[in-house]
């Protein structure tokens, strides 16, 4: 999983399954483009518990900092729903690939 957090008037969090950097997903006239330098910074791996510990305590300081988040993957929008900054009922599905946003 990759995080990025991106400094401007509020923070944005990118949060997105490793594996979907550089895709791009249509259906219909919805569009989801994982651009590469948008959403990758430093690899995170939640192979271990510390690793995904890091990864909710990231989102959580974020949420409190009333960030935005762009969640894009499975694992990154299940770590979302586990941090409770979101639910399931707020993930959309494009091309079978999960995605969500946080706006304030």
């Amino acid at each position: 999983m990759f995080v990025n957090i991106i400094d401007s008037y509020r923070y944005i969090v990118a949060i997105c399954d490793k594996e979907l950097i550089g895709k791009k997903f249509e259906e219909g006239k919805f569009q989801l483009d994982v651009k590469e330098n948008f959403y990758k910074s430093k690899p995170i791996s939640e192979q271990t518990p510390k690793t995904k510990e890091e990864i909710l305590n990231i989102i959580k300081k974020m949420d409190i900092e009333d960030a935005t988040f762009n969640i894009v993957g499975k694992r990154s929008t299940e770590t979302a729903i586990e941090a409770g900054i979101i639910t399931s009922d707020q993930v959309g599905e494009i091309q079978g690939i999960p995605y969500a946003l946080v706006l304030l």
